[in-house]
């Protein structure tokens, strides 16, 4: 019997390590959000896209997002990495930088708790979508990636890349037209537009593949996994 306490002692002390302390994962509260609510990693077999499904897909149906949308963009951001941090500063599963959480009055230090994280990430595309005010008789792809191309390049370069699209006379809620906007805001002749706000745009190469690449993935797993 000791021997049997002890090594299941042990094996908890191990499981914490390695996880995080139950209290971190388990019981996160932040301002706007509290989860009181327990949840455990599932096992091999048990999920359909990672070991955090069901976490992401409580967090996310409540913030009213596609769970499978935002584990493309976990698996793009982290690999599904918790603790991961970027060299630019960028913390957790969903990359998610200091100056969003403080958008949320949310303290830095809780930006690595998990569900923090990825409830930050479903705020921050909710703020993006309400921002970007796009109509709802825009294609659903193609506001999928103006939102996405947001998350990764900023909102600020791809209102303005909408802006030139309507100076042009170009539709500003076609994909297609503000992703060659978003290029060509590297050159002088456009960055230098009165109607551009935040100057040049050099990312448009990342920004375009990341957008490709999470909406790609997301069509992967809506093929593998319901709603």
């Amino acid at each position: 019997m000791i021997k049997k306490t002890i090594l299941t002692f042990a094996f908890l002390t191990i499981l914490n390590s390695f996880y995080g302390s139950t209290d971190r994962l388990g019981s996160a509260t932040t301002t706007g959000a509290a989860w009181t609510d327990d949840y455990s990693l599932l096992r091999e077999g048990d999920y359909e896209i990672s070991v955090y499904d069901d976490l992401i897909r409580r967090i996310s149906e409540t913030e009213g997002h596609d769970w499978r949308l935002m584990s493309a963009i976990a698996y793009h951001e982290s690999r599904f990495t918790p603790d991961l941090t970027s060299r630019s500063g960028a913390r957790g599963m969903m990359q998610i930088m200091p100056s969003v959480a403080r958008q949320f009055d949310i303290p830095t230090e809780r930006i690595t708790d998990l569900r923090t994280n990825i409830w930050l990430a479903n705020k921050l595309m909710s703020k993006i979508a309400t921002t970007l005010r796009i109509p709802d008789s825009v294609p659903e792809r193609d506001r999928m990636s103006i939102v996405l191309a947001s998350y990764n390049g900023g909102i600020g370069h791809v209102n303005d890349a909408r802006r030139l699209a309507r100076l042009h006379g170009e539709d500003p809620n076609s994909w297609e037209v503000v992703a060659r906007y978003l290029t060509l805001k590297a050159e002088p002749e456009y960055y230098e537009n009165e109607v551009v706000e935040c100057g040049r745009f050099t990312g448009s190469r990342q920004t375009l593949a990341y957008v490709d690449d999470v909406i790609g993935r997301y069509d992967k797993y809506c093929r593998i996994a319901a709603r």
